[in-house]
């Protein structure tokens, strides 16, 4: 078993046009970061009472919704849940104080519903007359359709669409103008944003690349932490050089609200995530820098001398994948505040770190690999 021999020095981070990064220089700041999340500056920042939004946001019980919520109500905006009431409306983060928990849970209200009652979602909408709707968790057009009938004098309709839209492609980073794939996975999405343009509401998109931070449901840096606990060899594959790119998602919850009331962001769509690229290998020395764990065995495999049956092998679409940011920057003034390095130790301690996780640990592909005579890409 080879591990791969790339120098972490030269191939941690790759930069993109807008770095403030030169790609060799690593520090693990985020080990003396604030342990609790709050937006630079005073704790808590009122907006004035004539900037107050009342907000509706679909979903916002977990990951992305629960940064943003906190940040909407930190900003003096009355913030309501819109949920089926299966999870608990407000969950205390890792690191927050009881007082800052029971201040922000105090001040968020909560309507129960399905959002494919589409009757249901008209009536209870337009009866609250919302100013502002972010949708995080919508999926299909036919799921918006209802919302914007209910509210025709909404101010803005902000959605979480993601970078997945775009076509697959040798040019890269992606920008907001390139070709899309219709028939990708996320057409909902595209569908979606296409509903958008036409229905005369004041809209923003955000197309995120991969999402990562504490309290992740999708296994992105859970995978790698999984085996650097447990001391297995990291496999990823192919080369291994595979170019891809993160973003915090306490910066995304910054980015959502930069674009709020914004006059730039209307009728836009934005790529947002992290300023630097990252190559697969470069990922798992970061995520083992981040944990405090030995320099990791690297792996390299072929997938196509295996067949994983339904399960995913790597948590990663097998290709490089990454998008410019320059649009954001220059009309929001958006700029991460979690460099790679940093965001990842920021996870890790604030979620796995502490014994939490969404998904336990499953080997069952890394053995089959293991198993097998590797074969040198």
């Amino acid at each position: 078993m080879a591990a791969a021999s790339v120098s972490l020095k030269s191939s941690l981070f790759l930069s993109s046009p807008l770095s403030d990064f030169g790609g060799a220089a690593i520090s693990i700041s985020a080990q003396n970061r604030r342990r609790s999340w709050q937006p630079r500056g005073a704790r808590m920042q009122v907006a004035a009472a004539a900037d107050s939004k009342n907000i509706l946001i679909m979903g916002g019980t977990r990951f992305i919704g629960l940064f943003l919520s906190r940040k909407l109500v930190q900003e003096g905006h009355q913030v309501t849940l819109f949920t089926r009431g299966k999870a608990p409306i407000t969950q205390q983060l890792p690191g927050e104080s009881d007082a800052e928990y029971a201040e922000f849970s105090s001040k968020v209200l909560h309507l129960k519903g399905d959002r494919k009652d589409f009757d249901f979602v008209k009536t209870s909408l337009a009866a609250k007359g919302f100013n502002v709707v972010y949708d995080i968790n919508g999926r299909e057009a036919t799921e918006v359709s209802p919302i914007l009938e209910a509210l025709p004098n909404l101010e803005q309709f902000i959605y979480c669409s993601s970078a997945g839209v775009y076509l697959k492609s040798d040019l890269l980073p992606h920008f907001e103008t390139d070709a899309v794939d219709p028939k990708s996975r996320h057409k909902g999405k595209l569908e979606t944003e296409s509903l958008l343009e036409t229905s005369g509401v004041n809209w923003t998109s955000i197309r995120p690349v991969y999402i990562y931070g504490p309290l992740n449901y999708n296994p992105v840096e859970e995978w790698f932490f999984h085996r650097l606990k447990a001391g297995r060899p990291i496999p990823i594959p192919n080369a291994g050089n595979q170019i891809t790119q993160l973003g915090h998602v306490k910066d995304l919850a910054t980015a959502f609200i930069k674009v709020l009331g914004n006059p730039k962001a209307s009728k836009q769509v934005y790529n947002i995530s992290g300023s630097k690229y990252v190559t697969f290998d470069g990922l798992a020395r970061a995520c083992a820098k981040a944990g405090g764990f030995p320099e990791p065995e690297i792996i390299h495999y072929n997938p196509k001398d295996f067949d994983f049956g339904k399960k995913k092998a790597f948590p990663f679409r097998d290709q490089h994948f990454f998008a410019s940011v320059e649009k954001a920057s220059k009309d929001l003034g958006v700029t991460p505040e979690y460099d790679l390095l940093d965001g990842l130790t920021d996870s890790y301690n604030l979620d796995f770190g502490r014994g939490t996780f969404r998904k336990e640990a499953d080997f069952t592909t890394d053995d089959m690999i293991l198993g097998k005579k590797l074969v040198s890409v």
